[in-house]
């Protein structure tokens, strides 16, 4: 089963998670988030496999996120398509790494999740 792995290459915990990838000899298709960031129709696709919600999306840790004053938009209840066109614009905005296989995607570096998905541990 291969997997696709959105990235930041810059981002020290897209690399702890590649290596990880790398260490559990997992196939995978990588994608850097900032030259080929996702469409909002693949992120409602990879929402819709991740059972999680929408907001968990976001890279609530990062500059663009607080310089949009995102939090207070998601508070106020914006959409979900919304929410898919916003993420769409800028793959800063986009929680990574992201792991999406055919019937999940984990937004984050989760060990537990990913292994749990991955390696069926």
């Amino acid at each position: 089963m291969s997997v696709l792995f959105i990235e930041y290459p810059k981002c020290s915990t897209c690399k702890k998670a590649k290596k990880w990838l790398d260490d559990h000899d997992v196939d995978y298709i990588d994608r850097d988030i900032v030259l080929d960031n996702p469409t909002a129709g693949e992120l409602a696709s990879f929402h819709a496999r991740s059972g999680l919600p929408v907001r968990r999306f976001f890279n609530s840790s990062g500059m663009k996120y607080r310089e949009l004053g995102l939090k207070a938009r998601l508070d106020a209840g914006i959409s979900d398509a919304e929410c898919f066109d916003l993420l769409a614009t800028d793959g800063m905005l986009v929680k990574r790494p992201l792991l999406v296989g055919d019937d999940f995607a984990i937004p984050g570096f989760n060990e537990a999740a990913w292994t749990k998905a991955l390696l069926g541990e």
